[in-house]
């Protein structure tokens, strides 16, 4: 027997490095692994938890393991799958916000919340706000609502209450108000937000000592994934949950700390010994994904910093190609720029679309690579657009139900109180909400007595009547019909499909299709959960991030910002406008934290690359409908100039060198290359007998250049260029 026990232990270990295993191996207590890029941290955690259950016989339930993203819960959810099987489903897993929700959930009445309670996103967030500062007669124009509502969320991180708010200016004054109105809000919705999943269960252990022994019983075992993101709130979860046993596991780096402006404090990780005086420290300093060059071009930035804890990655995999720095004249000189580059790799090293990422400091970039890349035919997506669940017809049919799940929700009921429209205006509305407060019921119930209201319209009051008898009658289906079946007649009655199929525009065509989408996306849901409830996949919905909706499977290039990097790689990685002013921000000057914070976020992009880095930047841009001129980032400059290679195009007189005084030396630009044609792999193309195809493969030159196209009626054809006129889509 102890022969089977020790195989199983050596299965969990055997292609550990040395840094891992010892990690992996280490006595109960608290650990620190201090994880450098690609240096396998879900690896180490993953093995961690097996070795818990097989070498210390640790209960599944014991265990709870936390992140920070849907997408790294994915990852870790299915490598515990396949090394754990049916233990598995015991363990609590997921992202810290699906963690305490379920929390929440169960204990919400020592809160005063009902446990149906509505989890608000951002835009229900601003909407609440904006009620708020019109109620209190606050001018949305001095005071923006995004502003105030920014600030009312730094303040919850950082575990602050309205009452201790100092208030030495009328903002802060307008803060404070809105701020003590707006946790008011939420409770009479039955709602809670973001911030509140973890300020909430902070306030409910420290309340609460039974609550928190009882939790702090059930998981033994705690461990943290990219603890170098936590804010106050936090990591003051871990300590309570954590102070019992003292097994707290987390893992992060330092170096890779990009959230101070969402309340991520990087202090957490850098002082967690001192929380935890008995800790082990471990650093896991071999990476498997990026090359020798790329690895210590980034050392060479992030040495820097002072507030971070030494440490050097190193790689046993080749040295690599240099760095490429591109110098555009503007901001459209830069996306011709990337563009060729993205042709020349596509060409020379038979990339595909996939293989790239285009990276830039903040989303306003976007716009001038996007037109670059459509008017060449590349296919690409950009994360962080509108996301599905943010459409608007896609929020409508949420809001419908979200009141099912929820009735107490006014906010949703108010998105919807005229979709479709039922003569529903702004002074009806007053008049139901005042009824509704002067005789102490919830907005959905004034529906219904809508008749004992004056000065409403008797067609319009019919209207209304109608719909509080329609949310009457699907609460009560809400627990006899599967959900599945209850989303699809209650959008029978509300006539969303049937609405957009009628009005027949292309525009209500794709929101009709989007509503099918959303139907599709339930009938997903329902077949892939064991309980699959209403509550379940609202909050499913709402805690939906921008790189969940990121297919990584489609062959086109990506754009996203260094924020939404995090966490992936890529072959081939471009980071554009590294101008001072833009990356590092002009306002992060201002404060050393900031700065050091704007270099870590480069840090990050560019250790998201496996082989390849370029680095552009533009001698002029326009911003703000102004142009101005730039001087190259100071992270730029940072580099070891032994690892960069400087590329400006043959037909480009040489300019004064603007990088470490280097004479610059000509590369190839790969649009001023001689060139048979303006074909590439992957280019869209048209003819006129086959129709629309992609360019799959050119061989040869001259006259006998050939090209391999997959057309979409006809499939694959052979042609010869010269004969083909074929029209670049």
């Amino acid at each position: 027997m102890a022969k089977k026990s020790s195989g199983k232990i050596e299965s969990v270990l055997h292609d550990l490095n040395e840094a891992q295993r010892v990690a992996v191996e280490t006595a109960l207590g608290p650990a620190l692994v201090l994880a450098g890029a690609g240096s396998g941290k879900t690896r180490v955690l993953t093995r961690r938890i097996s070795y818990l259950l097989r070498k210390h016989k640790v209960p599944p339930e014991h265990v709870l393991a936390v992140t920070f993203t849907n997408k790294a819960a994915r990852e870790m959810r299915n490598r515990m799958q396949s090394l754990l099987g049916t233990d598995f489903n015991k363990m609590w897993m997921g992202t810290f916000h699906s963690i305490f929700a379920r929390i929440l959930r169960i204990e919400s009445a020592h809160l005063g919340y009902a446990r149906n309670f509505a989890i608000y996103d951002s835009d229900d967030q601003l909407a609440a706000v904006k009620q708020i500062m019109a109620d209190l007669s606050i001018s949305t124009k001095e005071f923006p609502t995004q502003l105030v509502r920014s600030m009312i969320s730094r303040h919850k991180s950082a575990m602050t209450e309205p009452e201790q708010l100092a208030t030495t200016d009328r903002f802060e004054e307008v803060v404070r108000q809105v701020y003590s109105r707006y946790g008011e809000y939420l409770k009479s919705n039955n709602a809670m937000d973001f911030d509140d999943l973890i300020t909430l269960p902070v306030k409910l252990f420290r309340a609460n000592p039974e609550v928190l022994n009882r939790y702090q019983r059930r998981f033994r075992h705690i461990l943290v994934d990219e603890f170098q993101d936590t804010n106050l709130a936090q990591d003051e979860l871990v300590r309570l949950m954590g102070s019992e046993h003292r097994n707290v596991f987390v893992v992060g780096d330092d170096d890779q700390s990009i959230y101070r402006w969402r309340g991520a404090e990087v202090r957490n990780i850098l002082n967690f010994e001192k929380s935890f005086p008995e800790c082990n420290v471990f650093r896991l300093e071999q990476n498997y994904r990026s090359t020798r060059v790329i690895l210590d071009a980034a050392h060479s930035v992030i040495k820097n910093n002072r507030s971070r804890k030494e440490k050097k990655l190193w790689t046993a995999r080749e040295m690599g190609e240099p760095i490429v720095l591109i110098e555009a004249f503007d901001e459209l000189d830069e996306a011709r720029k990337i563009l060729n580059r993205i042709r020349y790799e596509i060409s020379s090293n038979k990339r595909n679309f996939q293989d790239f990422v285009v990276l830039y400091r903040t989303n306003a970039q976007s716009r001038a690579i996007e037109d670059a890349l459509r008017r060449s035919g590349i296919s690409y997506v950009i994360v962080g657009g509108i996301k599905f669940y943010e459409r608007k017809e896609i929020k409508d049919f949420l809001a419908y139900l979200r009141i099912m799940a929820n009735p107490r929700d006014e906010l949703s009921l108010r998105r919807i109180i005229n979709v479709p429209q039922r003569g529903v205006g702004a002074a009806t509305l007053t008049k139901l909400q005042e009824y509704a407060a002067e005789h102490s019921i919830p907005l959905h119930e004034a529906l219904l007595r809508v008749d004992e209201i004056p000065g409403i319209l008797s067609a319009t009051k019919e209207r209304i009547r109608d719909l509080g008898e329609t949310f009457e009658k699907y609460l009560s289906l809400k627990d006899t019909l599967g959900l599945d079946e209850f989303a699809r007649v209650l959008n029978d009655e509300i006539g969303f499909l049937r609405l957009f199929k009628e009005e027949g525009t292309i525009e209500a065509l794709n929101r009709y299709d989007n509503i099918q989408e959303m139907l599709s996306a339930i009938s997903e849901f329902c077949e892939t959960r064991s309980d699959p409830t209403l509550e379940a996949f609202l909050e499913e919905v709402a805690l939906i991030t921008d790189i969940d909706q990121w297919n990584e499977q489609a062959n086109a290039v990506t754009l996203m910002t260094l924020h939404s990097a995090k966490g992936l790689e890529f072959p081939v990685v471009m980071i554009s406008g590294l101008e001072e002013g833009l990356f590092p921000l002009m306002r992060s000057r201002e404060n050393p934290e900031d700065f050091e914070e704007e270099r870590r976020l480069f840090y990050v992009g560019l250790t998201r690359a496996e082989q390849r880095v370029y680095l552009s930047w533009a001698r002029n841009r326009r911003r703000f409908t102004e142009g101005f001129t730039n001087r190259i980032s100071t992270f730029v400059e940072e580099i070891d100039p032994q690892y960069m290679e400087l590329l400006v195009p043959k037909t480009e007189p040489i300019r004064q060198p603007a990088y470490h005084g280097r004479e610059y030396e000509p590369m190839p630009d790969y649009e001023n290359e001689s060139q048979e044609s303006p074909l590439f792999v992957g280019c869209q193309v048209k003819h006129d007998m086959f129709g629309v195809g992609v360019v799959q493969a050119i061989e040869g030159a001259g006259n006998d250049l050939k090209l391999s196209v997959d057309f979409d009626e006809v499939g694959p054809k052979k042609l010869l260029y010269r004969y083909a006129q074929l029209e670049i889509l």
